[in-house]
């Protein structure tokens, strides 16, 4: 029974027992209502009260288990929505710690190649340093022919092409024997301005003259032999 029936049989109840004492009063005067009438109109207030407790207590225990089971199912919800995030912020936190360490193999990678390309680029330097020593020594051991000298030197070795080889290889070993003695070959000393007296010679004389000389004084035919590739005009 809903609480609008309850209410209108309670008030149903109210106006039969108003109807009886109104009729006892217009019949009797000062008539007391009887008792049977009253007891009527009070038992049926107090089932109309009861009924309407008992649907008040129904209504609450539905509107409580409703709220509960409201509630049951948003708290799985919610637990499910926090695994959810704790599920997404593990894996977040996986990908993370997987990049930081890719990051950190990669650093490490190019700390060894910047290391390498430090030592390549210290022997680099190195190298270079040593290719222009080197260089700088051997500009500093060629014999120039200056211009100036040039026309001269041209003039002396027509004059040892003329000569017999072994006369001129005598004299030219004269020249240098100090030098060898002393065993140190000395740019613009004897030894260079013979080579390039053998340098303007011509080739047949030349190779006459250096083979008289291979006889006699055979170091210093080898060292002339090593100066003349070193002749610059």
């Amino acid at each position: 029974m809903s609480k609008k029936h309850i209410i209108i049989a309670a008030a149903a109840g109210l106006l039969s027992f108003a109807g009886a004492f109104v009729v006892a009063w217009l019949v009797g005067g000062s008539a007391q209502v009887p008792p049977e009438t009253t007891a009527e109109a009070q038992q049926a207030t107090e089932s109309a009260q009861a009924a309407v407790d008992t649907s008040e207590s129904s209504e609450t225990d539905d509107r409580r288990e409703t709220i509960a089971g409201m509630t049951e199912k948003q708290l799985k919800n919610l637990v499910y929505e926090v695994r959810e995030k704790i599920q997404d912020y593990e894996s977040k936190t996986e990908e993370l710690e997987l990049r930081e360490a890719r990051l950190q193999m990669t650093q490490e990678t190019l700390k060894k190649d910047i290391d390498e390309l430090n030592r390549l680029r210290v022997e680099m330097a190195a190298l270079v340093a040593n290719l222009k020593e080197q260089r700088s020594q051997l500009l500093e051991t060629r014999a120039r022919i200056e211009e100036s000298e040039k026309a001269n030197l041209v003039a002396i070795a027509a004059t040892y092409d003329k000569m017999d080889p072994a006369g001129a290889s005598k004299i030219l070993s004269n020249m240098c024997a100090k030098q060898m003695d002393e065993g140190r070959i000395v740019p613009g000393g004897p030894i260079d301005d013979t080579a390039k007296i053998l340098f303007y010679m011509t080739e047949r004389t030349k190779a006459k003259l250096l083979a008289e000389m291979v006889t006699s004084e055979p170091k210093l035919a080898a060292v002339l032999c090593r100066r003349l590739k070193e002749i610059v005009e």
